[in-house]
C-alpha cells in the first residue's frame, strides 16, 4: 500500500529502507485516485517510534492511505521535540470540520489515573464523541481501547495484580467475522499494560463481543457496532525490541520489572528475542482496512 505523508517525516526514510512503498504528498496529488483518509491520535511518549509502528503495519494492501498525526492540545509532549509536533501533527480542533474513513487512538502511558484525572481527558471525551459521526470505523488501542469502551459503554478498567507484560497466546472465538480472516486457530501478541477489562462485563452489553482472548491475558479484541469500533487490549503493532527497550529502561531507573513474558529465548535478556507476532499485526490492520474502512465508508466524505 502507498502511504501518503509528508515528504519530510523522519518516519518515511525509515519505512522505505525496509523496502514499504511511502508516497509524498507531491506525487500524491497527481494520481486520480481518493485515497483512504486515516487519522491518528497518538498518545504516545516516543511519537516518532509509534508512527514507524503504525505507518509498517498500515502498508500491506494495495489501498493508498493518506495518514494525518493528531496531537492533544491539552497537553505538552516531554518526550518529543516540539518541532516535531508542530511541523507533522495537527490538533483537533484543525480537523474537527472534516470526516474520515478511519480513526487509530492509540495507548498512553497513564493506565494507572484514573481516566477524569488524565489531563487530556475532556480533549479526548470531544474526540471519541465526535469520531462517533466522523469517522467510517475507530481502531482503539491498550489504553485507548480502555479509555474507549469507558467513554462509551461505561465499562471501567482494573487495576492487575501484576503488570502484563510480554508475549501471550490467543484464541480467535469468531472465525467468521472478517476481522480475524486468515488468522490461525491459536496466535501470538505483545501486552504491556497494569490495568485490563472485565470479560463478565463486555459479554454484558449487547453492542459488544469478544473476537479473540487469551487465556492469561485475558480479553484482546472486541469489535462493537458492526465494525465501527474495535477494541485491542494488546500492542500487535510494536516492533521486535520494543518491549526490550521497555524492559531495559525501566531496569536502568530501578523499578521492579519482571522479564517479558515468552520474549526472550531462554528468559535470557541478551538474547535477540523471536518475532512471533508480526503476521497477526498485519493481517488485523489489513482486514480493519479493508472489511470496515475501505469496503463501508463513502466515496465523498461530505466535508
Amino acid at each position: 500500500m502507498p502511504i501518503k505523508v509528508q515528504k519530510d517525516l523522519p518516519a518515511k526514510t525509515i519505512i522505505e529502507n525496509e523496502n514499504i512503498f511511502i508516497m509524498d504528498e507531491e506525487r500524491a496529488i497527481n494520481q486520480d485516485i481518493r485515497p483512504l483518509r486515516i487519522i491518528i491520535l497518538n498518545l504516545m511518549p516516543l511519537k516518532e517510534d509509534t508512527e514507524i509502528q503504525l505507518l509498517r503495519v498500515l502498508s500491506n494492501t494495495p489501498l493508498q492511505v493518506d495518514a494525518t498525526f493528531l496531537h492533544m492540545a491539552s497537553h505538552v509532549s516531554k518526550n518529543t521535540p516540539a518541532n516535531h509536533i508542530n511541523k507533522f501533527y495537527m490538533t483537533f480542533d484543525e480537523v474537527k470540520k472534516h470526516k474520515y474513513d478511519g480513526m487509530i487512538i492509540t495507548g498512553a502511558p497513564v493506565e494507572q489515573m484514573p481516566f477524569e484525572k488524565v489531563g487530556y481527558w475532556k480533549e479526548l471525551e470531544e474526540i471519541m464523541e465526535w469520531s462517533k459521526d466522523h469517522v467510517t470505523s475507530t481502531l482503539h488501542i491498550c489504553w485507548g481501547a480502555q479509555a474507549g469502551l469507558y467513554y462509551h459503554y461505561g465499562i471501567n478498567k482494573i487495576q492487575l495484580p501484576e503488570k502484563m507484560f510480554g508475549i501471550y497466546k490467543h484464541e480467535v472465538l469468531h472465525r467468521r467475522v472478517p476481522i480475524v480472516r486468515g488468522f490461525d486457530d491459536v496466535f501470538y501478541a505483545p501486552h504491556s499494560r497494569h490495568t485490563g477489562v472485565s470479560t463478565e462485563e463486555i459479554n454484558s452489553k449487547d453492542e459488544l463481543y469478544v473476537v479473540a482472548e487469551s487465556e492469561e491475558a485475558g480479553v484482546f479484541l472486541v469489535m462493537a457496532k458492526e465494525g465501527r469500533q474495535f477494541f485491542v487490549f494488546g500492542h500487535p503493532e510494536y516492533d521486535r525490541m520494543t518491549l526490550d527497550q521497555e524492559y531495559k529502561r525501566d531496569k536502568s531507573k530501578g523499578l521492579d520489572i519482571q522479564i517479558p513474558k515468552n520474549y526472550y529465548p531462554d528468559d535470557n535478556p541478551d538474547n535477540q528475542p523471536i518475532l512471533t507476532w508480526r503476521s497477526v499485526s498485519n493481517g488485523l490492520y489489513t482486514n480493519w482496512l479493508n472489511y470496515y474502512v475501505y469496503q463501508e465508508t463513502p466515496y465523498d466524505l461530505g466535508d
